[in-house]
């Protein structure tokens, strides 16, 4: 049996981004139960991607019961649904087996990770504020993506002059602006800049030199496309609501590192039950961002434990 059902969490403070404001975490969550065994999952539907709560529910909805983990690759496109079904597929066959899931997967037992602390965008000295409240994290990731983003980052880097810092534009710089701000980026030590043209607009990346390494976000879902990538990113950001769950993601990790890029592991604003099966594709990764509990001013039953950026795997209880 399948089931979907709809989640709201609500967030510790208002998280935006270039695209608008939330102040809840809107998921779904599925479930799995099959032989008295039970597996769970959950996406985040994205606007941006052309999904809604009702569109990915639909799809979900029209899988038959049975299906397994090999048949979902090609049932369903790769997006939050087949994300949630393939991580709840993944949970069930790991307790169906008695054993977790990095053993079924062929992977060596996950490790902690450092993740990074998002700070949303706001003004130059809310971002200041901010950014002092969380000096002591390590890795901070900031949203900006318009044209009055200098004094942001400025005051983000006298709030937290010693974390190393992440950039995510989400699509909001025009090249021009790109190509201003690039010496100013590196000057003030940024780290990473993900996505700072439009997917669409992206092949100009190719003609400039990069003084900073750039991420592909909303550039990079699947393998499909991977080596178009070349000559424009450096790293790539893998996201399980992306890829379409842990099967795909694990296989983009592979031929990533194959073709020499860097691997950065994100994910959108949801649960400890969406960052789980994502703490599997983390081990190794050169950044990751698994910050959505963070973000939330409530969590599942059996959360990730979190001590200060340090990220524990998850218990069985959880996932996998």
């Amino acid at each position: 049996m399948i089931r979907v059902s709809h989640d709201t969490f609500k967030l510790a403070q208002v998280f935006t981004i270039a695209r608008g404001s939330r102040t809840e975490a809107h998921v779904l969550s599925v479930t799995i139960e099959r032989d008295g065994k039970i597996g769970r999952g959950e996406c985040v539907p994205y606007a941006r991607y052309g999904e809604s709560l009702d569109s990915v529910t639909a799809q979900i909805e029209s899988l038959p019961e049975g299906i397994s983990r090999a048949e979902l690759q090609d049932a369903l496109p790769a997006g939050a649904a087949r994300n949630a079904v393939d991580c709840a597929l993944w949970d069930w066959e790991a307790k169906k087996k008695g054993v977790p899931v990095w053993e079924l997967a062929g992977l060596e037992k996950p490790e902690p990770q450092v993740t990074a602390y998002t700070l949303s965008l706001d003004t130059p000295d809310k971002m200041r504020a901010a950014a002092a409240e969380h000096a002591h994290r390590p890795l901070l990731k900031i949203k900006l993506g318009t044209p009055e983003d200098m004094p942001r980052l400025r005051a983000v880097r006298e709030g937290a002059p010693e974390a190393k810092i992440i950039v995510d534009a989400n699509e909001g710089w025009e090249m021009e602006t790109f190509l201003d701000i690039q010496g100013e980026l590196k000057k003030l030590g940024v780290a990473l800049v993900e996505q700072p043209l439009p997917a669409a607009g992206d092949e100009a990346l190719s003609e400039i030199e990069r003084l900073v390494p750039i991420c592909a976000d909303e550039s990079c879902h699947t393998r499909d496309g991977l080596l178009n990538l070349r000559g424009k990113y450096d790293v790539i950001n893998i996201k399980l609501d992306k890829t379409g769950g842990l099967t795909e993601a694990l296989r983009l990790r592979a031929l990533a590192r194959a073709e020499g890029f860097k691997v950065m592991v994100g994910c959108m604003v949801g649960s400890s039950l969406a960052m789980a099966p994502a703490m599997l594709v983390a081990q190794g990764a050169d950044y990751v961002d698994l910050d959505g509990p963070l973000l939330l001013a409530e969590d599942r039953d059996v959360p990730l434990r979190y001590k200060g950026s340090v990220v524990e795997p998850p218990e069985s209880e959880l996932w996998g």
